[in-house]
């Protein structure tokens, strides 16, 4: 099962804010733009979306980003990948983007999901968003925005749950066996 680290009440105040964070940071714009990274970078991305709405007059749009494709470990992962695509109905050309994702761990996933963005087009500048930094980088890659550094070891696993596919949301630090 693992350790619950991070229980519902707690991630939604981080949550909240990480978005006066990102309001902090772009006190002059009208519009902010937000893209989650499948899977569970989507739907953290619609609770940022829905508290900056709420808390200032910043109009957000939001979209998904499908990395499948971008992975550099796709043949090791995959033998037949599943894509779903990306949904994002607005330009990412001259855009300033913000990448929202779960975990930042060895930065792949942010460099694959800044890949697939730019196959898009090209924004005028990509932030980045996580729930939890545990470590171990393996590129040079940080998050402008951190919920929780939790440091790990490499046997260590953090899971974010979220409502829309877990039931809950909270972060669990699980350790391999």
């Amino acid at each position: 099962m693992g350790k619950v680290i991070i229980d519902e009440k707690t991630m939604m105040r981080t949550l909240a804010r990480l978005s006066h964070e990102i309001i902090e940071r772009h006190p002059d714009e009208s519009e902010l733009y937000l893209v989650g990274i499948r899977r569970r970078g989507v739907p953290l991305a619609e609770i940022i979306r829905k508290n900056i709405e709420q808390f200032s007059d910043i109009r957000v749009y939001s979209g998904a980003l499908d990395i499948t494709l971008y992975r550099d470990d796709l043949s090791e992962r995959y033998e037949e990948p599943t894509v779903t695509g990306s949904e994002i109905d607005f330009p990412v050309t001259g855009r300033k983007i913000i990448l929202v994702d779960d975990v930042i761990f060895t930065g792949r996933t942010a460099r694959a999901a800044m890949e697939a963005l730019m196959s898009l087009g090209r924004p005028s500048g990509i932030e980045l968003l996580v729930m939890v930094d545990r470590g171990h980088r393996e590129l040079p890659i940080s998050a402008n925005y951190v919920g929780k550094n939790i440091p790990t070891s490499r046997s260590e696993f953090i899971s974010v749950q979220v409502d829309e596919y877990d039931g809950v949301n909270q972060v669990v630090l699980e350790t391999a066996e």
